[in-house]
């Protein structure tokens, strides 16, 4: 199976494609770069996801991954990330009202109502870590979204300190 191909400028930053002028022109034109004229959060968002939401968007523009397209996909994030923060803070309220009475029927209640509660906070949370994975929010995501930087100076050519040779 084939691997996704690479922006161009990783590749050279790795040091690992050689390829000509022409070859790095035409993958660096054919390289799909996001809009980012209008990024306007949609309009089912509440005010504070709206807040969280421009926050995001403009870090993501600033690493040069998010555009245009993305609104919608960094607007889910948003939704079930806030949908798993409220089921962890429901999740935490129902254990601390354990029930003081040992009564059998009262106790198998509750210990339902925190499964139904352990089940939402499971299922917001895969759909919070895909949706962040996707945009690059993750750590390791976020590490393959990097280009690594050389610390190395330019290669030199060893034979420039002999000037242009004649050959007769």
């Amino acid at each position: 199976m084939a691997r996704p191909r690479q922006p161009i400028d990783l590749l050279e930053a790795k040091g690992k494609k050689h390829l000509t002028k022409k070859e790095k022109e035409d993958r660096k034109t054919s390289e799909v770069v996001p809009c980012t004229d209008e990024i306007i959060a949609p309009a089912y968002l509440t005010a504070p996801e709206k807040k969280q939401f421009y926050l995001l968007a403009d870090q993501l523009k600033k690493i040069k991954i998010m555009g245009e397209t993305d609104t919608e996909a960094l607007a889910r994030y948003i939704t079930a990330q806030g949908l798993y923060e409220q089921a962890v803070k429901d999740l935490r309220k129902a254990q601390k009202e354990r029930p003081k009475e040992a009564n059998a029927n009262i106790l198998i209640a509750w210990a339902e109502l925190l499964e139904k509660l352990d089940k939402r906070v499971d299922r917001y949370y895969k759909q919070a870590t895909s949706a962040a994975s996707k945009l690059g929010l993750t750590i390791t995501d976020r590490c393959r979204l990097v280009v690594p930087k050389s610390d190395e100076a330019p290669k030199v050519n060893k034979f420039n300190k002999f000037g242009k040779v004649n050959s007769a």
